[in-house]
């Protein structure tokens, strides 16, 4: 199994519970759960610590962070917010070709991800670093360096980051309407911001929170759901 597949697996049992908050990471048991070897789990688990999903415990283990999902939805609306910063930052100074070159070359790359009926999980993972790429294009742009270190805090959340891709929960069926929704949106906002139309840049960017929180499975804080849980 690919490092890729092995960090998706882990993600999907955090977010589904059966790796609680709290819970101690061991490379042995999760290689032994997921038929792999120790190997791919632990050059993954440095990674997903990055992403805020684990946290580091004693001299050289780790553990599950502890989270709520109202932190994570809260995080996506912030991040989008900022992002938004961004795009109106390069709108208004005017974005050079190159820059535009980039952002729809990776664009190009979504497009022919979300053009497939079914989306599998390898897929998903092509359109998270393709997303990754997306969003660090337009952050690094603004040359703003508060607004990209407030921006990469947020990623620090888990489930936040826009290489991040966690589907659990959600229908097969329902993942590629998602992406293409969020697709459309980055073609909007790259339009928005060669025209030089920084009002609206932001304004798009901003509501792109919708795809990510649905592709999170955080569409908004969940009945019951007020404790420290794992997503």
């Amino acid at each position: 199994m690919a490092e890729t597949s092995v960090a998706q697996r882990i993600r999907q049992l955090i977010i589904s519970g059966e790796l609680p908050g709290g819970a101690r990471v061991a490379e042995a048991t999760i290689a032994e759960r997921l038929g792999v070897s120790r190997t791919p789990v632990r050059n993954v688990i440095p990674a997903l610590a990055a992403e805020g999903l684990l946290e580091p415990v004693g001299r050289r283990g780790y553990a599950v962070r502890r989270f709520s999902i109202e932190d994570s939805f809260r995080a996506t609306e912030l991040r989008c917010l900022l992002e938004g910063q961004a795009a109106r930052a390069i709108a208004a100074k005017g974005a050079g070709p190159e820059l535009i070159a980039a952002l729809r070359e990776v664009l190009d790359e979504g497009d022919r991800v979300v053009a497939q009926e079914r989306i599998v999980r390898d897929e998903q993972e092509a359109y998270a670093a393709m997303n990754l790429r997306f969003h660090t294009l337009i952050v690094d742009a603004a040359e703003d360096a508060l607004l990209a270190d407030l921006i990469h805090r947020v990623y620090a959340v888990p489930f936040v980051s826009p290489g991040v891709v966690a589907s659990t929960g959600i229908p097969a069926e329902d993942i590629p309407g998602i992406l293409q929704t969020g697709q459309r949106q980055h073609h909007a906002i790259v339009d928005a911001i060669e025209a030089g139309q920084a009002d609206l840049a932001e304004m798009l960017m901003r509501g792109h929170s919708a795809p990510a929180r649905k592709t999170l499975g955080l569409d908004g804080p969940r009945e019951g759901d007020v404790r420290d849980v794992a997503l």
